[in-house]
């Protein structure tokens, strides 16, 4: 458990140096969130309208650390990307679902791998993606 923990703060803290100018971070329901803040775009969520729209969001689970990146979800190009970087840079199986890669051992995070991906998608880019959809 201690080093899922050091684990997420240290997940954090790349995301944080590498995320676009733009994404506004927020913390609740347990995990830190990056969101295109109403300023930016009126809009927000369809889903629940009046809320940012939101973009990445990390949350310690009990059994690995959720990280849920709408942008490898909403675009294939940028999926396609991730996974073949990952397979080059990791020797664990990437365990995934549409939006969430699941980091079960803390020691075979890609943290780097990681930042890059958070670097690739603007709030601008995320916006057209989220309007294409």
């Amino acid at each position: 458990m201690k080093d899922q923990q050091q684990a997420y703060e240290q997940l954090i803290a790349v995301i944080d140096k590498s995320i676009p100018v733009g994404f506004e971070k927020c913390e609740e329901h347990g995990g830190t969130h990056y969101v295109v803040p109403l300023r930016d775009y009126p809009k927000g969520y369809h889903v629940t309208p009046g809320t940012p729209l939101p973009f990445l969001s990390v949350i310690p689970q009990k059994h690995h650390i959720g990280v849920y990146h709408m942008g490898i979800y909403a675009n294939p190009e940028l999926l396609q990307w991730f996974t073949t970087h990952y397979k080059e840079e990791v020797t664990t199986k990437l365990q995934m679902g549409k939006s969430c890669i699941r980091l079960t051992n803390a020691t075979h995070i890609p943290y780097e791998l990681l930042g890059e991906l958070v670097e690739k998608m603007t709030p601008d880019a995320w916006i057209k993606v989220y309007e294409q959809h």
